[in-house]
């Protein structure tokens, strides 16, 4: 097996990830923030500021879940199992969110789709972080196949993972109004903004102190020599970027806090996955252990070379082209 081809393809679900969490991440977020929203009109106008893109930017949870079937069918194998009843409930959410997005524009009472908009939302965001917090600290492995428990997810470390998420993904979602909308919405997304990047950063200290504390490979990875020298510019511009986004929010700066809130989220990714590189399941499963055959990731590496530039350049043009604020009254319908 060519060593490089499970890494040029762990690098594509990498990004893939990175681009639903960000992309995905700040539409949820704006269903997340949606109950504190004073009016109808509000609402409208929040839900409007998303409407161009939401449904393309899961288009990164299908190539992030697919990749990971295609060239890594091993850990695919694995991680389904491990994960069955959140990967469900998160789907599930997504489909209600998604409907509820449709009908709630021709619907005559929206006191219900509103509800499904925000709960879906915040229930998908929350699976995800559960997964996540899951995947981190470990999945029971015994020759090759998942060996634990139906809720062997279902641990503190995952549910205030699951809360983290929310809260950073109505970080991002915050910002995004504020960049996105004007008058009442924007304002108050600006204070909600300042109130959520409170949260985010204590959640992310305390993950930083509980990964360490609990994993002895994440602790090594991290704190023995010459790593250490290697890794401390990590937290010193995970730092830089909070600051920068909590100033952009102090000076009423529109763009300044969500591209702060976007590389806030990238270095804490980074951070995940440089505490478990080269593990695609932690702990026993490596890239290399999990890989497809070389043929087979040949064959799909040429398809995925294709296409992304042509999704990239589709995603391009839609934000560029909605591009601007969204003032109450206005639609895109």
């Amino acid at each position: 097996m060519e060593w490089y081809l499970p890494v040029i393809w762990a690098a594509l679900i990498g990004i893939a990830v990175a681009m639903y969490v960000i992309l995905d991440g700040f539409d949820l977020g704006v269903g997340i923030l949606f109950p504190f929203s004073r009016s109808e009109a509000e609402r409208d106008q929040m839900m409007r500021s998303i409407a161009p893109f939401w449904d393309g930017n899961e288009t990164w949870l299908v190539l992030g879940g697919g990749g990971l079937w295609v060239a890594f069918p091993a850990a695919y194998a694995v991680i389904m199992p491990a994960f069955y009843l959140p990967v469900i409930v998160m789907l599930l959410a997504l489909v209600f969110r998604g409907v509820a997005f449709e009908f709630r524009l021709v619907s005559r009472s929206k006191t219900w789709w509103n509800f499904a908009f925000v709960a879906g939302s915040a229930i998908a965001a929350f699976a995800q972080g559960v997964i996540l917090g899951a995947l981190i600290q470990g999945v029971t492995v015994r020759d090759g196949a998942y060996a634990g428990g139906a809720f062997d997810w279902a641990t503190p470390f995952a549910v205030m993972c699951g809360v983290a998420l929310v809260a950073g993904y109505g970080l991002l979602g915050a910002t995004w109004l504020v960049m996105k909308t004007e008058g009442p919405v924007a304002e108050r997304a600006r204070g909600q903004a300042g109130l959520l990047l409170l949260a985010v950063l204590i959640f992310m200290a305390a993950v930083s102190l509980w990964t360490p504390l609990a994993i002895e490979r994440v602790a090594a990875r991290w704190f023995s020599l010459p790593n250490f020298y290697y890794l401390w510019p990590v937290p010193v511009l995970t730092a830089l970027a909070a600051c920068a986004l909590w100033r952009g929010l102090v000076r009423k700066y529109d763009a300044v806090p969500f591209l702060s809130a976007i590389a806030l989220f990238l270095l804490g990714y980074l951070g995940l996955v440089i505490s478990n590189y080269p593990y695609l399941v932690p702990p026993s499963l490596t890239v290399w252990d999990t890989a497809a055959a070389p043929s087979s990731q040949i064959f799909m590496l040429i398809g995925t070379l294709v296409l992304l530039p042509i999704v990239l350049g589709y995603i391009v043009f839609v934000y560029w082209l909605f591009r601007g604020k969204v003032r109450e009254g206005e639609s895109y319908h």
